[in-house]
């Protein structure tokens, strides 16, 4: 008799969706049979993924079972009329208030405020329905849902208030207390309607699974049931490179929106570029990934043109290749209460690069608690000028000595696999709870 436990996982990213979203649980899926259990995954057959990324496609394991049904994607017809800004919207980036276009404000409102929680909501009824006879049929004992998008959980909401499933939810980002939140113009009646749903959602999962200490807390003010913190990671990889790159090469791998704009950075890498000749002879920033134009436009005015190379989405791999290849990564978020218990999934790939990291961020944020731990890197807050300015002297004067590396302690728990088995541990002990009651 088969022992492993039966668990559909509902996901809206998964190959050939791009981006740190699609990799969380494509990791989480190739390792949980070695734990017993055997994954269902339940996606889209026909999203409309601001990224692609087909290398993700060969890592999906051949022998699990993938279940599709079709979506009605509003991106799509919002793309009518302005695909330029359906395309921007969709995949995160947000223009400042002021440079919003007509059309942007418009697409931010009907977003905000008739599709909540978001874009796929109209996903969850036939969702619902087609779930709810495969789960009776195939003795499925758990499911999870992942997000965002946090209408994902509405289907588990739901099974679990018909089918009475064993339901855990996975928060890889908050919901209400997000920071795009405050850009989407929403009405009193529309922030309303997210608290109430995010309640419902907290209140009746058997279990909650997020991804920070930060979210864990905010939870744990909003709801009774067990909160467990899991973290993304890092997984074993084939790349290789030859050697570091000959130029004193700052990376910064992903998404760099409108408010994630580090302009003391900017400055400061400014101030050295005239004052240190040799700096400003080899000093290069890369940026790969999607860049917004209000960050560019503040890159440009610090007189940093002629040393950006703009490399664009890379497939996982190449990033992986930038990770290794470059003198110094950089990891930024917004300088936010809100963005403490945001760890960027790319943190987990840096640690493993054998490449100083150098993080700009809110101050006592998850992020700075694990760059310390790891001795990986160093974090700075947004007032920090005189030692951010330091400490890159001091990269470059260690990158001229052909000493700049790293000594990393402590990675082994941020594997993919240690992860899933901590994720193993909490579907057999929700299995168990349940079947002590009879369920």
């Amino acid at each position: 008799m088969d022992s492993k436990k039966k668990v559909l996982i509902i996901c809206y990213y998964w190959p050939p969706a791009g981006g740190p979203g699609v990799q969380r649980w494509l990791k989480f899926v190739k390792y949980l049979p070695d734990f017993d259990v055997e994954p269902v995954v339940y996606c889209p057959e026909n999203p409309s993924y601001p990224i692609i990324d087909e290398s993700l496609v060969d890592e999906i394991p051949k022998d699990i079972i993938t279940l599709k049904q079709p979506i009605k994607e509003p991106y799509g017809l919002a793309s009518l009329f302005s695909k330029k800004s359906s395309k921007k919207i969709s995949s995160g980036v947000i223009p400042k208030t002021k440079k919003q276009s007509f059309i942007e404000k418009l697409m931010l409102f009907v977003r905000g405020n008739f599709f909540i929680p978001d874009a796929r909501k109209n996903w969850v009824k036939p969702s619902v329905n087609y779930l709810s006879k495969y789960i009776e049929e195939h003795n499925i004992e758990i499911v999870i849902t992942t997000g965002p998008p946090h209408s994902l959980h509405l289907i588990g909401l739901h099974l679990k208030k018909k089918l009475n499933v064993n339901w855990i939810t996975d928060f890889r980002d908050p919901w209400t207390t997000i920071g795009y939140h405050k850009d989407l113009k929403l009405t009193k009646t529309s922030k309303a309607k997210h608290i109430a749903l995010e309640s419902q959602v907290l209140n009746t999962a058997d279990r909650i699974i997020v991804t920070s200490n930060h979210t864990k807390n905010e939870f744990a003010s909003k709801t009774q049931q067990p909160i467990s913190v899991i973290t993304n990671g890092y997984d074993n990889h084939s790349v290789r490179v030859e050697g570091k790159d000959e130029k004193f090469t700052l990376s910064h791998i992903g998404s760099l929106l409108s408010e994630r704009n580090p302009k003391v950075l900017w400055e400061v890498l400014s101030e050295l570029v005239v004052e240190n000749e040799a700096f400003s002879k080899v000093f290069q920033l890369n940026l790969i990934g999607v860049v917004s134009d209000d960050v560019l436009e503040s890159i440009y005015n610090f007189g940093l043109k002629k040393h950006v190379n703009i490399v664009g989405y890379v497939n996982h791999d190449e990033a992986i290749k930038f990770q290794m290849q470059s003198q110094v990564l950089l990891l930024i978020e917004i300088d936010s209460e809100d963005t403490k218990a945001i760890i960027p999934g790319k943190l987990f790939e840096y640690l493993i690069s054998e490449t100083p990291i150098l993080a700009i961020g809110p101050k006592d944020s998850d992020v700075q608690q694990i760059i310390v731990s790891t001795n990986t890197g160093v974090y700075f807050n947004y007032q920090e000028k005189e030692k951010l300015k330091a400490q890159l002297l001091s990269y470059f004067e260690a990158y001229k000595n052909n000493d700049l590396r790293v000594n990393a302690i402590g990675l082994q728990p941020y594997s993919r696999k240690a992860l899933t088995g901590k994720l193993s541990e909490l579907i057999k002990v929700s299995n168990a709870i349940l079947q002590s009651f009879g369920i």
